[in-house]
C-alpha cells in the first residue's frame, strides 16, 4: 500500500501536473501536500488576486459608469464581500484539483514530507502519525516563499506579505508597497482603486523591472495619472512602528534621505525557495544559490529524484512550473520529451491596464547584437479598445531584419494577458511577418493590434 512508482512531494501547479501526466502515463503516483492542494498559485497568488482585481475592475466601471451613459447616483462597497469571493473561487479550484486526483487514481497524502532515502519518503501526516512511502522515482515541487529582508520582517498586522493583503478586514487609508515587480504592481491597482493612498517603491529605475522600458513608462504615467506615488530607484532603509502607523525609510539614488506616513506596509521582493527540512542535505542533493540544482530535464543531482517548479528557481511563474511538471513525468517513463524553451515563457501581470510580454525586450536585442525592426500599434488607433472605453495602451514588437524572426512581443492595455498567446504560438512556429501580415484577424477585436504592430514594422501599416 505504500509503494508507488513516482512520489510527488508537493502539490501545486508543478507537482499536480506532474503526478496526473505519470499517471496518464501508467504510474502508480502518490502527492504529498500538507496544506491545501494547488499550492500558492491557487491559494495565496495567481488565482485569488484574479478575483480580487477583477472586483476592482468593477469598482472602476461603476465609478466611471456616466461615460457609458449610465449614472449610478449611490453604490457602496462590502470590502468583506470582496475578500470572501476571492477565498470561494481558490477553495472551489482546490476542491478541483482533489477531484483530478482522485480521477486519476492518485493518491493524496495530507501531512509533511522529508526524504529518507534515494527511494523513499517519511510522511509526518496531519493528524500526527509517522508513515514511510516507498518509490522509483521522486518528484520535489516544495515551491518558495517570501524572501525576507533585515529590517523589512513582516509581522502579519502592519507589516504584511502578500497573503495577507488578500484577507485584509477593511481597506487601508495608507499603504506603502515595496517592490514594483508584478505583485508590488497587482496590489497597487487593486487597493488605489479602492481609494487607498499607495507609494510604489522600486530600487530600480522603473515599474516592472524585467519589461521593456516603453512598457514600464506608459504603466508608470498610467499610475501616476490615478493618483499612485511612484519612488524609483529609492530603497527602503527600514521601518520604524510609531504610535500612529509607520514610518518608512527611503534613501534615493543621490544618497538623500526622506521618509513617508503609512498605516500598512505591503512586503512584495522576492521569493526563496523551499529547501529546507525535506531531507536534502542528508541525501546530498546539489543545492545552488538557495535553489535545488537540476539538468534540462530536471533530474538533480541524484539521477531518480527530481525537482520543478519555484524550488529550482526563476522564473517563478505557475505555468512554467506547470510545464516543467510534464516534462519531468515524460522523462521519468523514458519519453522523446521536447525541451522547455525558456526564452519563450510568457509574462503577465494582472494591473490595470494589463501588461504581456514574450522574448526579448528591445534593449536586450541590441544588446544581443541583432538588426531590429520594431513596430507599435497604439490601442487609441483600435477601434474595438475605444468602443470599450480602454483605449491606453500599446502593442509593441521586435523583429530580426536579418531574418524575420520575431524576437518579442511586449504589450500593454486591455486582455493584455489573454493576447500574448499568439506571440508565443508565433515564436514556438517561427513564423514570419509574411504568414502573420496573411492571417485575418477579425475586426473589430483587440487582437488585431498585433497584425497592425507587425504592419508598422515592415512599413505597411494601414490604420496609423
Amino acid at each position: 500500500m505504500n509503494k508507488f512508482d513516482v512520489l510527488v512531494l508537493g502539490g501545486g501547479p508543478g507537482g499536480y501536473v506532474a503526478a496526473i501526466r505519470a499517471s496518464q502515463l501508467g504510474k502508480s503516483v502518490a502527492v504529498i501536500e500538507k496544506d491545501s492542494l494547488g499550492g500558492i498559485c491557487l491559494n495565496w497568488g495567481c488565482i485569488p488576486t484574479k478575483s480580487l482585481l477583477k472586483d476592482s475592475e468593477v469598482l472602476h466601471l461603476i465609478k466611471n459608469a456616466s461615460q457609458y451613459g449610465i449614472d449610478i447616483k449611490d453604490y457602496s462597497v462590502n470590502f468583506d464581500k470582496t475578500i470572501k469571493r476571492s477565498r470561494s473561487v481558490s477553495k472551489r479550484l482546490s476542491k478541483g484539483i482533489e477531484y483530478l486526483l482522485k480521477k486519476n487514481k492518485i493518491k493524496h497524502i495530507a501531512g509533511s514530507g522529508v526524504i529518507k532515502s534515494t527511494n523513499s519518503i517519511e510522511v509526518i501526516t496531519n493528524d500526527g502519525n509517522s508513515e514511510l512511502y516507498e518509490c522509483q522515482n521522486i518528484i520535489i515541487a516544495t515551491g518558495a516563499r517570501n524572501k525576507v529582508f533585515p529590517g523589512l520582517e513582516t509581522d502579519g498586522k502592519s507589516v504584511i506579505s502578500s497573503k495577507e493583503a488578500m484577507i485584509l478586514q477593511e481597506i487601508p487609508k495608507r499603504m506603502t508597497i515595496i517592490g514594483a515587480g508584478a505583485i508590488g504592481v497587482e496590489f497597487a491597482s487593486f487597493f488605489s482603486e479602492y481609494g487607498t493612498e499607495v507609494n510604489l517603491i522600486e530600487m530600480q529605475s522603473k515599474l516592472l523591472p524585467l519589461e521593456d522600458y516603453e512598457i514600464s513608462s506608459i504603466l508608470k504615467k498610467s499610475f501616476e495619472s490615478r493618483g499612485i506615488n511612484i519612488h524609483l530607484s529609492t530603497k527602503v532603509e527600514k521601518i520604524e512602528k510609531l504610535k500612529d502607523g509607520l514610518k518608512i525609510n527611503l534613501l534615493d539614488e543621490n544618497n538623500n534621505s526622506n521618509h513617508i506616513k503609512s498605516d500598512i506596509a505591503l512586503v512584495a521582493i522576492g521569493v526563496q525557495g523551499n529547501i529546507e527540512n525535506i531531507g536534502l542535505e542528508k541525501i546530498g542533493i546539489q543545492i545552488e544559490s538557495g535553489y535545488i540544482k537540476t539538468n534540462e530535464f530536471y533530474q538533480t543531482s541524484i539521477d531518480n529524484i527530481y525537482a520543478i517548479g519555484d524550488v529550482i528557481g526563476p522564473p517563478w511563474l505557475a505555468h512554467v512550473a506547470s510545464a516543467e511538471g510534464r516534462v519531468s513525468a515524460e522523462h521519468i517513463n523514458k519519453n522523446n520529451v521536447t525541451k522547455i524553451d525558456y526564452q519563450n515563457i510568457p509574462g503577465c501581470t494582472y494591473c490595470r491596464p494589463q501588461v504581456a510580454s514574450i522574448g526579448l525586450t528591445e534593449d536586450a536585442a541590441k544588446k544581443a547584437g541583432f538588426s531590429l525592426k520594431v513596430g507599435r500599434f497604439p490601442l487609441q488607433a483600435s477601434g474595438k479598445a475605444l468602443a470599450i472605453g480602454e483605449p491606453d495602451g500599446m502593442v509593441k514588437v521586435i523583429f530580426d531584419e536579418k531574418y524575420g524572426e520575431l524576437l518579442g512581443c511586449h504589450i500593454i492595455g486591455s486582455e493584455a494577458t489573454e493576447l500574448i498567446a499568439e506571440a508565443g504560438v508565433v515564436r514556438t512556429l517561427e513564423t514570419t511577418q509574411h504568414e502573420i501580415l496573411n492571417t485575418i484577424h477579425a475586426h473589430p477585436t483587440i487582437s488585431e493590434s498585433f497584425m497592425e504592430a507587425v504592419a508598422d514594422a515592415y512599413n505597411e501599416a494601414i490604420h496609423i
